[in-house]
């Protein structure tokens, strides 16, 4: 996007539109921004504008206008001058009908925005190869010697060209991988690389480029618009207005509900929508891969009884220091010093487990899993006993993240007491949580820079996690054969993982010398104003 443009966007004024319209289209954009009829883009439009990252990709919902606001990019890049950052930009689309349509845009934009432009030209390009084959493409000229231009899906056709460069319905190109290859190279010189499509399949390149980026191996950013995301900000409503007809909610929902029961299959109307490409159920890690990252560790486990549970205090919390020294502490102690230690948690109190999983950051920076602990039926203080046992003989405690879902806020809010909020978050598993964080849990199985406890239990809960509607998560319900676990341990070795990758607030304090009574090194002492406990004095 041209350095010149302001990043807010107004209100649609009478046509032609101002230039300072154009000056509306890019910046600081909330997470949510609710419908407004005067509003030229809707809210998801105006992030991905606003998003300035020389690699970026939108998996999205059919239909959401994505590509519309792209050719606004295209128009406000191609109009600026060199200066102000314009550039050339080159939409590649999978037919001839995509490539006509997005230069439409852009001529209509360019008329809204008031920019110089030509009218839509055709030109006929020759592609490289032995055969030379005259290719049809469209174009915009603009009065800054910059232009926009459609051209065929064949590679060869970005050799030697310098802009900015969409790859519109990515996923459905035959030849995406030499397609995206040759963009790319446009990079060196500072130019941009977007991809827009719906998902088609789970092991299409496409798809492949989305989990890598999640799993922080790509640097794409990423934006994903389902039909609900795109409706949330006024998709629907923006129909409506086009078409002159009155908004309801019930009618939005008819809406929907049509366009998902039209679709041939269940799989298709997912995939077509909701971002969730075929063939994505199953577990979500295979077991070759968790086996092939296992170790030999012990898990822990400890079950309260209702004899336990009905004690006085002072009692459990006697017996449980007692299990503690004979189980946990020759194994803290075992603990190589010189290492970095973080501490996952998922909690449950009756139903499910609590599991503690902490984890060793290795000079190699491998993720490395020493023991866990399961407890089943265990009183909340006791949990906390135990969470403190074990995180206060930590020789250099990093982070943790605890489940703060339900009870577990109770676990959560007395370890941020105890280690400080900047080292310990109180997750609360989400949709977006998962989303963005599976994806980085699983790359480090595929890269195999993590190690966990060799244990058939560890084993059928990370089998448990699947891509459930696009995200990867546990299922409801158990996940076990004998109907007893719920893939408790598999979050708590996904949050020990991102315990070790969380900025950690750290505070210290050092000691002030005072100076000896031969030390002449500044004629003049300097006086210290000193609090919290420090007494006045000079140096």
């Amino acid at each position: 996007m041209a350095a010149a443009v302001d990043r807010s966007l107004g209100k649609a004024p009478a046509n032609p539109l101002p230039n300072k319209l154009a000056a509306a289209i890019v910046g600081a954009v909330p997470d949510f921004i609710p419908y407004c009829a005067n509003d030229v883009l809707l809210g998801y439009q105006k992030r991905w504008i606003a998003d300035d990252s020389p690699l970026k990709i939108a998996e999205k919902s059919r239909r959401t206008g994505i590509t519309w606001a792209e050719a606004a990019d295209a128009c406000l890049t191609a109009s600026a001058a060199k200066s102000a950052g314009g550039t050339n930009h080159f939409y590649v689309g999978s037919n001839k009908e995509m490539a006509r349509e997005f230069i439409d845009a852009v001529a209509m934009w360019a008329k809204a925005f008031n920019k110089a432009a030509g009218d839509i030209q055709e030109e006929l390009f020759i592609e490289d190869g032995k055969d030379g084959k005259e290719i049809l493409t469209f174009v915009v000229y603009f009065a800054s010697g910059f232009k926009v231009q459609a051209l065929s899906s064949n590679p060869s056709n970005l050799r030697g060209m310098q802009g900015n460069v969409t790859i519109d319905e990515a996923a459905f190109h035959d030849r995406l991988a030499e397609v995206l290859k040759a963009a790319l190279a446009l990079t060196m010189w500072g130019a941009k690389v977007r991809l827009i499509s719906t998902h088609n399949g789970v092991e299409n390149l496409f798809n492949e480029l989305i989990n890598d980026s999640r799993a922080g191996k790509k640097r794409y950013s990423v934006h994903r618009i389902t039909l609900d995301d795109a409706c949330h900000e006024g998709l629907y409503q923006r129909i409506c207005q086009r078409l002159g007809k009155p908004w309801s909610q019930a009618e939005e929902d008819q809406w929907k509900s049509d366009l998902l029961t039209d679709t041939a299959s269940e799989d298709d109307a997912l995939e077509e929508y909701y971002c969730v490409p075929k063939a994505g159920g199953g577990a979500y890690i295979s077991r070759a891969l968790i086996e092939a990252c296992m170790h030999e560790a012990p898990v822990i486990r400890f079950e309260g009884s209702a004899e336990f549970n009905g004690w006085p205090e002072h009692l459990r919390e006697a017996e449980i220091r007692d299990w503690c020294e004979e189980h946990l502490l020759p194994l803290l102690q075992a603990l190589n010093p010189k290492s970095q230690y973080a501490l996952g948690e998922d909690f449950a109190r009756t139903g499910d487990l609590s599991v503690f999983a902490p984890i060793e950051l290795t000079q190699e920076l491998i993720r490395q899993v020493p023991f866990m602990v399961e407890l089943k039926n265990v009183p909340f203080k006791q949990q906390e006993q135990i969470l403190f046992y074990i995180c206060d003989r930590f020789a250099r405690f990093m982070a943790g993240a605890l489940d703060a879902r339900g009870n577990g806020q109770y676990l959560s809010e007395q370890a941020q007491y105890r280690y400080g909020s900047g080292r310990i978050e109180a997750v609360m598993l989400s949709q977006s949580w998962y989303l963005n964080n599976m994806p980085r849990f699983k790359a480090a199985f595929e890269d195999q820079t993590i190690r966990i406890p060799r244990d058939a239990d560890v084993l059928s809960d990370m089998r448990a996690i699947q891509v459930i509607e696009g995200i990867p998560k546990i299922p409801d319900g158990k996940t076990d054969a004998k109907k007893e676990r719920h893939g408790d341990s598999a979050i708590a070795l996904c949050l020990a993982y991102y315990a070790t990758t969380m900025e950690v607030e750290d505070f210290g304090y050092h000691a002030i010398p005072k100076p000896t009574r031969n030390d002449h090194s500044d004629t003049q002492q300097r006086q210290i104003r000193t609090t919290g406990g420090f007494r006045r004095g000079c140096l």
